[in-house]
């Protein structure tokens, strides 16, 4: 199987000009340093020990954050690389002031690649994010005897059983792990039978926050958006959640008169198309990029850039959470709950499925059934509506002794 995983990952080397220029034009990648995805790296290998993190998106990466605040303070280590696919998450990092932490893209999983990447970088452990399994690079490492880690593994069903389908070659794969750390029960299970060794469940390393982006956010002041009347938000939306959305904002609106509506796609290059959907729905549209004066008729004010979710959660009161009346498994709503939101949601929340079930269970969030329910929902979360105080201590709480315990096992296996 390894073999034949070879043949299609060089066949992916051969075209990658044609896929990158692609992405390039589609403003998908990033058009000076897409050498990086060939193992040309662009920043400088700093003398010592070299820690190397890969998370595939925004979520995963913002997910470690507050692990690599804590390692940039740590006096063995010299410097931290992460690595990501997607162009957003790069642009999020550049938020962040790190000393000892720089960011590349993740080079094609092709042994010639891998090589020119692991050459340079030297990194003596690797820590790879949630369900980020790459075989060449993990036979890469093994063969180099560096240390690698699953770091908040989750493994859903889905995701098992296609590896399963191939079981000695994902137990080739998955018994090269020197540590996994889990986020759930259900992944622990998975990774047993795949062949992993080393499996504690520590927790959702996503129940703790970055001290860095609360002090980025409390600086955000967006002051078109002063005095004027917030209640919903539909964060992190895909393609037709925004349509929902805006469809909410006009039931919304035979109940209440003057407030705004915010909508913070998960892809802000597809801001002209959507607004140009909700136009069609006859809704007043601001984009946030414009940095122009608000009209009082506007409807929607449609947020365009990215790494400024936190303020703007800071000023809704119920949030729906994207990703979940279509099947994508939903978006992690410890965010939004933290900033005091009460989140709706769609019935597709597998990949958050138990922070979701602790969050209805408190109250802080629920399920939503189609447009008329949401208005209903949102109407009675803004009737009752307070921020949550203890559920808000009980979730960093709970997010400080998950960092704790996995912050122990990395400083133990480093």
């Amino acid at each position: 199987m390894l073999f034949f995983y070879r043949i299609l990952i060089n066949l992916v080397l051969l075209l990658s000009p044609i896929i990158i220029l692609f992405r390039i034009i589609k403003k998908k990648e990033h058009p000076t340093r897409f050498l990086e995805k060939l193992g040309i790296s662009s920043k400088n290998r700093m003398q010592g020990k070299v820690i190397w993190f890969h998370g595939s998106s925004v979520g995963e990466v913002l997910s470690i954050m507050p692990l690599i605040e804590r390692l940039e303070k740590n006096s063995k280590v010299k410097q931290i690389v992460i690595t990501s696919s997607t162009l957003s998450s790069s642009k999020v990092l550049e938020k962040y002031k790190l000393n000892k932490t720089v960011h590349q893209f993740f080079p094609i999983d092709a042994n010639l690649i891998i090589k020119k990447f692991l050459n340079y970088w030297k990194p003596t452990a690797v820590f790879f994010v949630e369900s980020e399994i790459w075989p060449n690079t993990i036979q890469n490492l093994h063969k180099r005897n560096i240390k690698i880690a699953l770091l908040n593994a989750r493994i859903t069903n889905k995701t098992f059983t296609k590896w399963f389908k191939f079981k000695s070659f994902s137990k080739d794969i998955f018994n090269k792990f020197d540590l996994c750390l889990c986020q759930n029960k259900e992944t622990k299970l998975y990774l047993k039978k795949l062949g992993s060794k080393n499996i504690k469940n520590l927790g959702n390393l996503k129940f703790s926050e970055s001290k860095k982006i609360k002090k980025i956010n409390k600086i955000k002041n967006f002051k078109l958006l002063n005095n004027k009347n917030i209640l919903f938000g539909g964060i992190s939306t895909h393609y037709d959640e925004e349509i929902f959305c805006g469809k909410v904002h006009l039931e919304l609106k035979n109940k209440y008169k003057k407030f705004i509506s915010i909508i913070i796609p998960r892809h802000v290059n597809r801001a002209e198309s959507i607004k140009n959907d909700l136009e069609n729905l006859k809704l007043k549209v601001h984009l946030h990029s414009s940095k122009i004066n608000i009209e009082n008729d506007t409807d929607i004010y449609l947020v365009d850039t990215y790494g400024e979710t936190k303020s703007f959660l800071n000023m809704c009161k119920v949030v729906y959470l994207g990703g979940s009346i279509i099947k994508r498994g939903g978006q992690n709503p410890l965010e939004a709950a933290r900033s005091g939101c009460k989140v709706i949601h769609g019935s597709n929340v597998d990949n958050f499925k138990e922070i979701y079930a602790l969050l209805n269970n408190i109250g802080v969030s629920s399920k939503i059934n189609g447009v008329k329910d949401a208005k209903i929902k949102i109407i009675k979360n803004l009737k009752t509506n307070v921020k949550q105080k203890k559920n808000i201590v009980k979730i960093n709480q709970l997010g400080r002794k998950i960092l704790n315990s996995i912050n122990l096992e990395i400083r133990n296996l480093i």
